[in-house]
């Protein structure tokens, strides 16, 4: 039972689209990411995904629309529905979701992590 200090944790992460995990609950995992450009269109096929941005501007794209995030904003995603993170600018998020998510949900590229690290 240790406080985390996200800014201290986001310091540590030198590359985007690399996920961390700082806290686990219930079968839950906190991660922290930071991102830039334009990822890989998924979905998850059992997993919610929840998108908090700390820091940056997040934009996630759905087949119908986009939604525009701003610090301190949040989203989530329900399971099943096919989307789409970009930042036009570095950004930190913070993602609440199943242990067993992965990044890339149904789909595997060069920046599926298989294991996140934990920081």
């Amino acid at each position: 039972m240790e406080k985390i200090n996200l800014a201290e944790k986001f310091s540590q992460i030198n590359e985007h689209w690399s996920p961390r995990i700082v806290a686990e609950l219930n079968g839950q995992q906190v991660r922290i990411v930071k991102i830039q450009g334009t990822f890989d269109w998924h979905h998850h096929e059992h997993e919610d995904e929840l998108f908090f941005v700390v820091r940056g501007r997040l934009r996630m794209d759905f087949a119908d629309r986009q939604v525009w995030l701003e610090p301190g904003e949040m989203i989530v995603v329900p399971r099943g529905v096919e989307h789409r993170p970009h930042a036009d600018e570095e950004t930190e998020i913070v993602l609440f979701e199943p242990a067993s998510t992965l990044n890339t949900g149904n789909v595997r590229t060069s920046r599926t992590i298989e294991r996140p690290a934990r920081i």
